[in-house]
């Protein structure tokens, strides 16, 4: 059986593919923090708040367990052969092309969804300084201007996502070290009473039961969507086998510290019954501590972080569709690349699309968020899903001896991976019973029938494109 199954042939993906390997490794790290640290956290940890009270730490802290175990699947993969593809490169490779097709378009999909998300988080910020300028007017301006910084070089790309990540990071370890400080030192005006003891005094640990505990592990994988950003690098990364898998052995001190650690810290500045949904727990915290200007600098950097991982959102788009269009599973066009050797059109198509979000922000200012973040977890599940089902079929394949084994082993077997999936399965159920959220569950049938016909139309007017068969590069490698 399994000499059946690997025995089979698929079109193997040309070596160059036009890029520039402009990105390096202090990029690649910040690149993978700035993906990461955006509105799920900044903006999507009120709602969570409001629902669960302190126990949301715990959330976080399982969420990015689980998390760093896809991460380290997707380091086995990227090792074993780093390409701009990625997760939909591995699951074409693995499972054959219709499964590198639906992923290489849902993971589009995500990120489309999540500009919106973000442009649509952005626009909220600015209502801080001013309440009259209309959320969708905020909106429709950022995507402009990211639309026009992504038709750059991808090492200024780099070098600009960098110093949008710089400006995340020493926020909120600034922020992390003020909390501290009025905790231990008792200034400002929050310093009286704040406390570590709102961990567990108002309400308990648990304030509304561990039931709403677990409802808000859907909120959180949101947050956490975007780290497996650095897999689409691969192909514009100097020294991919290097540079990545440090990326990704810096994910468990970043959730400690960016995730758990800021929570923490708010949570024990201000009683967890004072934030609300829609609204920044991060502005709400500094606001409460009376630094002059704290709640102005902090909804500055949160707005920051929103358009940085916009930004990494549209970098994305461009290099997933323009794969799409190299495999004949888009229209030839998106392949272009300008004089930058940026894929120009298939980021400005991304662009238009995300346009829908400003749409939203117009017609239904007061849910566009929630709408929006519940599409992009579904999309954000189905990427993470095939990362872990590709790495548990690649095992199976180099212990077969049919691949060579990975330079960088996750850690714990398959068992870890089929763990992690059935966790993922969780968050889908929890999403289904959630009566705001679960509108992601009726677009993504209509998103998959999308897929089949489109499917369909390529079978027929391009039979090359998906008659493809897994691992026709084996033979290759072993002279076959």
């Amino acid at each position: 059986m399994a000499e059946q199954l690997y025995d089979q042939v698929v079109d193997s993906k040309p070596d160059e593919e036009g890029y520039q390997r402009g990105l390096g490794s202090r990029q690649i790290q910040m690149i993978a923090i700035g993906g990461a640290i955006g509105t799920g956290l900044f903006l999507g940890a009120g709602t969570a708040i409001s629902r669960s009270g302190p126990s949301l730490v715990l959330s976080y802290a399982v969420a990015g367990l689980v998390i760093f175990v896809i991460m380290r699947a997707l380091g086995e993969l990227l090792t074993y052969r780093p390409v701009s593809g990625s997760f939909a490169e591995y699951a074409r490779e693995f499972l054959g092309p219709f499964a590198g097709y639906v992923t290489g378009w849902t993971y589009w999909l995500f990120w489309v969804v999540t500009g919106m998300a973000e442009t649509t988080a952005a626009a909220v910020y600015v209502r801080f300084w001013a309440p009259e300028i209309p959320q969708w007017a905020s909106a429709l301006t950022f995507l402009v201007i990211l639309y026009a910084a992504n038709l750059i070089s991808v090492k200024l790309f780099g070098e600009i996502e960098f110093w949008f990540s710089m400006v995340k990071v020493t926020a909120i370890i600034g922020m992390i070290l003020i909390g501290i400080g009025v905790l231990t030192l008792g200034f400002s005006k929050a310093g009286d009473t704040a406390s570590i003891t709102h961990l567990w005094h108002d309400g308990g640990f648990f304030p509304k039961g561990l039931g709403a505990t677990v409802m808000t592990l859907q909120i959180v994988m949101f947050a956490y969507l975007g780290v497996e950003l650095v897999g689409v690098t691969a192909g514009e990364s100097e020294n991919p086998e290097k540079n990545l898998p440090r990326a990704i052995n810096t994910l468990p001190w970043r959730i400690m510290l960016f995730y758990i650690g800021a929570l923490v810290i708010i949570l024990a500045l201000v009683p967890w019954t004072e934030f609300q949904p829609g609204v920044s727990p991060f502005v709400a915290a500094f606001g409460k501590i009376g630094i002059p200007a704290a709640a102005g600098i902090i909804n500055f950097v949160v707005l920051t972080a929103a358009l940085s991982s916009c930004n990494s959102g549209m970098y994305s788009t461009g290099r997933m569709l323009r794969d799409l269009a190299l495999r004949g599973q888009a229209p030839v066009r998106l392949t272009s690349l300008n004089a930058r050797r940026t894929p120009a059109i298939a980021i400005t198509f991304s662009c238009l699309l995300m346009g829908v979000g400003v749409v939203l922000n117009y017609l239904v200012p007061a849910r566009a968020f929630e709408y929006i973040t519940s599409v992009a977890t579904v999309c954000g599940l189905w990427t993470w899903a095939m990362i872990l089902v590709s790495q548990i079929r690649y095992r199976r394949a180099w212990k077969a001896g049919h691949l060579p084994p990975p330079s960088f082993k996750a850690p714990g077997g398959v068992w870890v991976s089929w763990s992690a999936l059935a966790f993922l399965v969780l968050v889908v159920v929890l999403i289904a019973l959630d009566t705001t959220n679960r509108i992601s569950l009726y677009v993504f049938p209509c998103w998959a029938v999308v897929l089949v016909v489109g499917y369909v139309v390529i079978r027929r007017h391009n039979p090359q494109a998906v008659h493809g068969r897994p691992h026709d590069h084996i033979h290759a490698r072993n002279g076959g």
